[in-house]
């Protein structure tokens, strides 16, 4: 649970950043799915980040300089609506529970917004988003403009607010990475779920039940992106989510998945045999990218590279791959040609956080960046197997990717999602204990 303080204290560490202005961050809105019926809402993550507000139709407004404040907008209080969708806080009811300096009616956000922004140097804000967003901003500009000649400035510079705060979302403190690490507890369990359930002649979809049954049921509010359940040579498509195939004796089942709880992504991937033994040829390419995961999280410390990890996996996946059959050469010529992108074309890993695929720049000043304590990132390297006429008919449709989330510490590394079962001998005892 992140305390109030918390986020009162990352209002205080932008605004010191920002020095002078003001910045608008609008929350994520509701969006329909169908006639008279909408997604489960999701807020904003910056916005979140800095209001712990889960409401719709709000606006954070941070002044920056000589008087500095926080500022709220959101919806009124509405006792008939509350009766239809539920407990909504109202402004004077927000500010005190979340610590504004002050709240006002999201109604009202047009009407100061010009007067909020005169005399200010610079608008801080998230141009090009969103296209709405952009014309209100522009309308806000427009209305301190007119005001020239009676003596008021408008703001002379647009400032992207998400350099500041990617930056700062980047690294996590310690109530985020311990509600990053219940979320891999979580999505942990429900991957042990899915190899207890699955077995030759379900489908993928009733894996995927499973999954979400879990999620929930451990207190998860919903999965963090879109389950991929994939059975046999679907594990080759990197990106499938349509989880309707049957599960068939031999094949092995691929599922990256990981639910999202108060705000905050896991991210796992495992992939173990349908019918609970690897067959030969499935245990000797899920060695190679197990042993590539392993040399990878080996290279995850303060002070390594970004890139560290995707090199440390991409040597042990091209050996293996040369050992396998699958490429032909040495190491160093397999790696210059690029023969490998075959089996394996995707990195190494991503950063994690409130976003699955989390905020921040891999790149600084045209170098990869250092790790620091308290960045968070996947490891996931994979091995995908086509049928082709040059390929060993027994890796046909082998798709494997083995993932888990990782802590950069003090002293090197934690692996968030060790609870999830790995190696051979323990994906092979898990499916053995049958729902």
């Amino acid at each position: 649970m992140i305390e109030l303080s918390t986020y009162q204290q990352r209002r205080h560490r932008l605004a010191e950043q920002m020095q002078a202005g003001v910045a608008v961050i609008p929350t994520a809105p509701e969006r329909s799915r169908n006639r008279d019926s909408q997604y489960p809402y999701r807020f904003d993550s910056y916005f979140h980040y800095l209001t712990g507000f889960a409401e719709p139709d709000a606006v954070l407004v941070l002044v920056a300089g000589e008087t500095p404040g926080s500022i709220l907008f959101c919806r009124e209080k509405n006792a008939e609506r509350e009766v239809w969708d539920g407990f909504r806080y109202g402004p004077e009811a927000a500010r005190d529970a979340f610590g504004f300096d002050e709240a006002h009616p999201i109604a009202r956000l047009d009407e100061m917004m010009p007067r909020l922004l005169a005399d200010q140097p610079s608008l801080f804000f998230h141009l090009g988003a969103d296209s709405a967003w952009d014309a209100r901003a522009v309308g806000w500009l427009n209305a301190v403009r007119a005001e020239v000649r009676n003596g008021v400035v408008a703001p002379a510079a647009i400032r992207d607010v998400r350099v500041l705060l990617d930056e700062m979302r980047l690294i996590k403190d310690v109530a985020e990475i311990a509600t990053m690490r219940r979320a891999a507890e979580i999505s942990a369990m429900a991957h042990r779920r899915a190899m207890r359930h699955a077995r030759p002649g379900r489908h993928e979809y009733e894996i995927e039940a499973e999954l979400l049954h879990e999620f929930r049921r451990q207190g998860a509010q919903a999965p963090a992106y879109s389950s991929i359940v994939a059975g046999g040579g679907n594990a080759c498509v990197l990106h499938y989510v349509s989880n309707g195939g049957m599960l068939r004796d031999g094949d092995l089942l691929l599922i990256d998945a990981g639910c999202e709880l108060d705000g905050y992504a896991a991210d796992i991937t495992r992939t173990f045999p349908v019918n609970g033994r690897y067959s030969a040829a499935q245990k000797d390419v899920y060695e190679v990218v197990l042993a590539a995961q392993a040399a990878a999280i080996g290279a995850v410390a303060p002070g390594a590279s970004w890139e560290d990890p995707h090199r440390a996996a991409l040597k042990v996946l091209v050996q293996g791959m040369i050992d396998l059959g699958l490429c032909t050469g040495s190491v160093d010529g397999v790696l210059e040609s690029g023969d490998y992108k075959r089996f394996y074309m995707h990195k190494t890993g991503h950063w994690l956080g409130m976003d699955v695929h989390d905020v921040g720049d891999y790149k600084r000043g045209g170098e990869w960046r250092k790790l620091e304590a308290g960045m968070v990132l996947t490891v996931e390297p994979g091995c995908y197997i086509r049928p082709a006429g040059d390929v060993p008919e027994q890796f046909w449709n082998i798709g494997i990717r083995i993932e888990d989330d990782v802590a950069v510490t003090e002293q090197g590394c934690e692996v968030l999602t060790a609870a999830a079962p790995k190696t051979v001998r323990d994906v092979e005892a898990a499916m053995g204990a049958a729902a």
